[in-house]
């Protein structure tokens, strides 16, 4: 099998590594954590305009017609600059429902003002009490005339404080931990009834609680077929999963590279202390994990478009489960080679272990995905 990416393939990678790497030093990311919406707007048009809103959507579209391995080489990018732009809940999660689930005049709407950076969207599933069950859905959408009225809430919806649009389950039918009968709406960010509730994430992102008190949609707001958005909820599940297991080998990649120039420069008992061994034997350690991790992310990445839901379903909780591991081994020796620099907020490796971490508990954590593994062998 060829795993050489091709000329467009690397094309894209450096382009978005040159962008990143001219607006992403440390001391920059802390300017955009201070700006309003706790990221760039002047970079995401330029992210626009270097075309990486639009990698996973059709020409037609304004977009890219990449796939899984192109999505791969962005987030590996935003990984190693801990970039903070909602690419991963736009471009990712609810690009994703909208290119398997909305219809021809939907995506035409909708999939040109991502492509163009005019438009954020959020993808708003997890409740409060469902932990990782994605079939736990108690928000309800009643008819109403030729419309729908949705009450409930959503938990921990990334960059959900400042989306245009979101993207909102609910139960249409069915009890609480049926996985027919939830049905995907499109839902104003400013629309009323909607109250968002903002706030900061450990690693630095941002993410909303939603309270949904009558609010009124029409027909026109369905994504995909009434009753029938489980299957999309997973297959947005998993691109989630591929893309933050590529973000984690970016983040893994930056701290690995920092950890051996610190290594390499900092004198003790008139040496460098990486000419001590057993340290050069934690490096190694690190590095093969983060190998490992990198092979899993391609796996994601390759296997993420595959027919056969159950196999699928499997690959991405094993890079799940060895992606997590490898992230908390690689990140925690990273922080504690530095010594008690590593532990300061002035020096960026404390952020990628805190950003890495956080990816850990993303869409299933290793625990929970090693109890699926689990069972799928019983």
């Amino acid at each position: 099998m060829d795993f050489d990416f091709t000329e467009e393939q690397r094309l894209l990678r450096d382009s978005i590594e040159r962008l990143l790497a001219d607006h992403y030093a440390f001391e920059k990311r802390k300017t955009y954590l201070a700006e309003p919406d706790g990221w760039s707007r002047t970079l995401w048009a330029q992210y626009a305009e270097l075309g990486m809103l639009g990698v996973p959507f059709a020409e037609e579209h304004g977009g890219f017609g990449g796939g899984g391995i192109e999505t791969m080489l962005v987030m590996e990018a935003l990984g190693r600059n801990l970039a903070l732009e909602p690419y991963l809940a736009t471009v990712v999660l609810a690009g994703t429902a909208l290119r398997i689930a909305a219809s021809a005049a939907q995506q035409a709407e909708l999939l040109p003002q991502i492509a163009e950076g005019e438009r954020v969207l959020s993808f708003a599933h997890g409740e409060r009490q469902a932990r990782y069950d994605l079939t736990d859905v108690t928000t309800t959408a009643i008819r109403k005339g030729t419309g729908w009225v949705i009450d409930g809430s959503k938990s921990v919806v990334s960059h959900g404080d400042n989306a245009d649009t979101l993207i909102i389950s609910a139960r249409t039918s069915g009890e609480r931990n049926d996985s027919s009968g939830i049905t995907l709406f499109l839902v104003g960010g400013n629309a009323g009834g909607v109250a968002r509730r903002s706030y900061t994430l450990r690693d630095g992102t941002r993410a909303a609680e939603l309270t949904l008190s009558g609010v009124e949609v029409g027909d026109d707001a369905v994504l995909g077929p009434v009753g029938g958005a489980f299957p999309v909820i997973e297959r947005v599940a998993e691109a989630g999963i591929a893309a933050t297991a590529a973000e984690a080998v970016g983040a893994m990649d930056a701290m690995q590279a920092m950890t051996l120039e610190y290594l390499k420069t900092r004198q003790q008992f008139g040496k460098p202390i990486g000419e001590n061994q057993a340290l050069q034997h934690r490096a190694t350690e690190m590095f093969v994990a983060l190998e490992q991790a990198r092979s899993l992310a391609i796996l994601a990445a390759m296997t993420l478009d595959d027919t056969d839901a159950a196999e699928r379903a499997r690959n991405m909780s094993t890079v799940k489960v060895g992606v997590g591991q490898a992230a908390r081994f690689v990140s925690q020796n990273a922080v504690q080679l530095h010594g008690g620099i590593g532990m300061t907020e002035e020096y960026a490796v404390g952020h990628y272990f805190r950003r890495v971490l956080v990816i850990e508990h993303s869409f299933g954590d290793t625990g929970h995905h090693l109890s699926r593994l689990a069972q799928n062998l019983e």
